[in-house]
């Protein structure tokens, strides 16, 4: 088990962020894997994070089982166990740093899109929220991000932006966009799992650090659904958007130092 406090000191904001995010302020969790990458390398610091994301996940889907869209997750998550599998096959030849400045451009740029042109949301929501069969409207485009949602997250651990980019703008009810994440990503963290255990990532220093982190974990997960259920409703999208910039910024912060410093 890891003892430095220093780890500590950037594991438990990261952990607390985590359980923010899990409970349904999507997409700031990026941040944990950075932060405790302060103390440790970045592939400890994913290690730890993984068995943490999965237990947490167990607390976000039992909070909102009953408010999830089942369209979007049969389009999306063949999709992401696709992008999973290029993920773990590609590492080798695609630098995560360009990974992360690619992701956080996109997601800044469609972010600052949907708050501030507020005709052009309103246009694409009426698009996006029709449903052709029963489907959702535009599927080749919930495959793509879908799969870049798996291909990110397997090799950047920031999967969170490319699901976001389609599934947002379909204005789903909050908890039903909470839920709809929270299923998803439960899904695309347990099918990482086979390929941490073939890269020999899960140590006992590892899975004892991560457990000893759990009932952090698990507390700021149920916070998290606590506070995002207090958020006004009609408030909820405006505050994922500007946490979408943020996120969008900081991956593109970490891509740029890493391809050209």
């Amino acid at each position: 088990m890891l003892t430095d406090p220093f780890f500590y000191a950037v594991a438990i904001p990261a952990v607390i962020l985590l359980g923010l995010a899990k409970g349904g302020f999507a997409g700031i969790g990026v941040v944990a894997v950075p932060l405790m990458a302060l103390a440790v390398s970045p592939v400890m610091a994913a290690s730890i994070t993984l068995p943490i994301l999965l237990v947490q996940d167990v607390v976000s889907v039992w909070a909102f089982r009953k408010s999830w869209d089942k369209g979007l997750l049969i389009l999306m998550l063949p999709a992401a166990a696709v992008g999973i599998f290029l993920g773990w096959a590609l590492a080798a030849f695609v630098k995560e740093a360009a990974v992360e400045l690619a992701v956080g451009a996109i997601s800044v740029v469609f972010a600052l899109q949907r708050l501030w042109a507020e005709r052009a949301v309103k246009a694409a929501a009426q698009v996006e929220a029709k449903t052709i069969g029963g489907w959702p409207a535009r599927p080749w485009l919930g495959a793509l991000c879908g799969a870049a949602a798996g291909f990110t997250s397997q090799i950047a651990h920031a999967g969170g932006p490319p699901f976001q980019i389609y599934v947002l703008p379909r204005r789903l009810a909050r908890d039903t966009f909470i839920g709809t994440s929270a299923i998803f990503f439960a899904v695309v963290n347990w099918m990482k799992v086979p390929a941490y255990i073939a890269l020999g990532q899960f140590t006992p220093k590892v899975l004892m650090t991560a457990g000893v982190l759990l009932p952090l974990a698990i507390a700021s997960t149920w916070g998290g659904v606590w506070v995002v259920r207090r958020v006004p409703a009609e408030g909820f999208y405006k505050v994922i958007y500007v946490l979408l910039v943020v996120v969008g910024g900081k991956l593109m912060f970490d891509g740029a130092r890493g391809l050209f410093f």
